[in-house]
């Protein structure tokens, strides 16, 4: 298991939870948008001058803090491509913690197995894009099926869960009216573009969408799908 990071504490990304959020390497998405480059590839972590934490270190740490915490968030990259994500989650369960995944839901077998057996708690899963554009803005010819697969999974699941959709500027109102058709009736949460820190260079003279047009449409959308600006 490739951990990049740990935080510590948080009490923002686990819903009414004390959470430690453990950072895993590897994706199998470049989103032009990502903000985590260094957590990608193990290519881009090594060139970050940065230190992998050990399995064994991250273990200690939560034996140390289970009166304090009350679970887990994994997040990446994409924890799904990690060998042995299974077991990890399976052991962080043993261990007495509330397990939240974070996901861009391309690994459906995946999930299947997770939800089989229990080891899920809370879902945040990333949508990028309407159909149309998926290929384009996650740079992966990863099959849009997958993601109409795993959507249907979370939906189906009876875990509590979200949907995510950073606000890239290629994305226009049209595009996430369509988006928010197809999440109809999901909690659907919205997140600003940091054009600063994007994996693509051009994407950095981008300029976010303004906050009067995300309100307009999150002020439409809410007839078909409960949807709010992260931070808001």
């Amino acid at each position: 298991m490739f951990i990049g990071a740990l935080q510590k504490t948080t009490l923002m990304d686990f819903p009414n939870k004390v959470a430690c959020i453990v950072f895993l390497v590897n994706c199998n998405y470049k989103c032009k948008f990502c903000y985590n480059k260094e957590l990608t590839s193990f290519k881009y972590f090594k060139k970050g001058k940065r230190e992998l934490i050990e399995e064994k270190d991250f273990f200690a740490f939560l034996e140390k803090n289970k009166k304090m915490l009350d679970g887990v968030v994994i997040t990446g990259g994409e924890p799904t491509v990690s060998p042995g994500i299974h077991n990890f989650i399976k052991k962080i369960k043993s261990l007495g913690f509330l397990v939240k995944l974070d996901t861009n839901g391309t690994n459906p077998k995946v999930l299947k197995k997770l939800f089989s057996e229990n080891l899920l708690d809370y879902v945040a899963m990333d949508f990028k894009a309407p159909q149309s554009k998926y290929h384009e803005i996650t740079q992966s010819k990863l099959p849009f099926e997958k993601i109409q697969e795993s959507v249907d999974l979370i939906r189906a699941s009876g875990v509590a869960h979200e949907f995510r959709t950073t606000l890239y500027p290629r994305l226009t109102t049209v595009d996430l009216t369509e988006i928010s058709h197809f999440l109809k009736g999901e909690k659907w949460f919205l997140q600003q573009f940091q054009a600063p820190r994007a994996l693509d260079p051009k994407s950095r003279k981008l300029k976010p969408m303004k906050l009067a047009q995300i309100k307009a449409f999150i002020s439409e959308a809410k007839e078909s799908v409960d949807v709010k600006l992260r931070g808001e």
